[in-house]
């Protein structure tokens, strides 16, 4: 009966998502996008019966996508901390294995994906204006060696 449940269970909601950087950061954000693996692809021409020329396609490199998170700018600075170390040169002290939670509007977690060696590519404060009354938003990006989905 649970294998019929998923496959026929709805589509998890994420209302936010949690950022768990092994003992230097924690945090909330309200979006986050680029958890992906991929292979690149590398085509290899085969001749096959009769004489028949043909491309098979094999898997190359293995490589994972850059996560962005973005959340309404805090007072909170372990981020931008964390980002620090990368630009001071310390990017083996910055690297750490990070957990991603995905949570519904009950505040259950639903999802997680478990980084492995990630450290900070990027960060980028809001755009600022006086004539705008919107939040600012602070977006970090995430760079890592390899993930794995948990629940």
């Amino acid at each position: 009966m649970a294998a019929m449940d998923a496959l026929t269970g709805d589509p998890l909601v994420g209302f936010n998502f949690e950022l768990d950087v092994a003992g230097k950061a924690k945090g909330y954000f309200t979006e986050v996008s680029g958890i992906s693996s991929e292979n690149e692809v590398t085509e290899h021409k085969i001749v096959g019966k009769g004489d028949k020329e043909a491309v098979r396609k094999i898997p190359g490199r293995l490589k994972w996508g850059d996560i962005t998170f973005k959340r309404g700018i805090t007072a909170n600075m372990d981020f931008w901390k964390w980002r620090k170390e990368v630009e001071t040169g310390k990017v083996s002290g910055a690297r750490s294995n990070c957990t991603i939670t995905m949570y519904d509007q009950a505040g259950s977690p639903v999802a997680k994906w478990n980084l492995e060696a990630a450290w900070p590519s990027k960060i980028t404060g809001p755009s600022l204006s006086t004539e705008s009354s919107a939040v600012g938003v602070e977006e970090l990006t995430v760079v890592c060696e390899g993930f794995e989905r948990e629940m």
